[in-house]
């Protein structure tokens, strides 16, 4: 007994073979950004309201600068993931559609170069 369309039987998309690698990088970034979010809230929120100077010593702290970078990759990660979904779900146009998911991608990849430049400008800063 199959569950598998004609056309999904052709094409080879059949039951979990198409979209289990993304649910599973769906999850496995959100458990990931739980503790992240803790990690690099906690620096973050000690230095609101604090000078210049502070803001930058705390962050050429290593561990604060690793807990940093790592979590503004999961963060924009997990956001494309999430966009990509949308995307999927709601664009119907199959140019549309193409052209929404490569700008979804570039944004977030250039989102997370950017974050991962800054963080390391400050941390390497003398």
């Amino acid at each position: 007994m199959s569950y598998l369309t004609d056309r999904k039987r052709v094409s080879g998309l059949g039951v979990a073979r198409g979209g289990n690698a993304h649910f599973i990088s769906q999850r496995l970034t959100a458990i990931a950004l739980i503790p992240l979010s803790l990690m690099f809230l906690f620096p973050f929120i000690g230095t609101l309201g604090a000078d210049h100077a502070t803001m930058l010593k705390t962050y050429q702290h290593p561990y604060n600068a690793i807990v940093a970078v790592m979590f503004f990759i999961v963060l924009c990660k997990h956001l494309h993931l999430g966009l990509q979904v949308v995307i999927e779900d709601y664009v119907h146009a199959p140019r549309l559609l193409m052209g929404s998911l490569i700008l979804n991608r570039l944004f977030w990849g250039a989102t997370a170069v950017t974050a991962v430049f800054s963080i390391a400008k400050i941390a390497f800063s003398a």
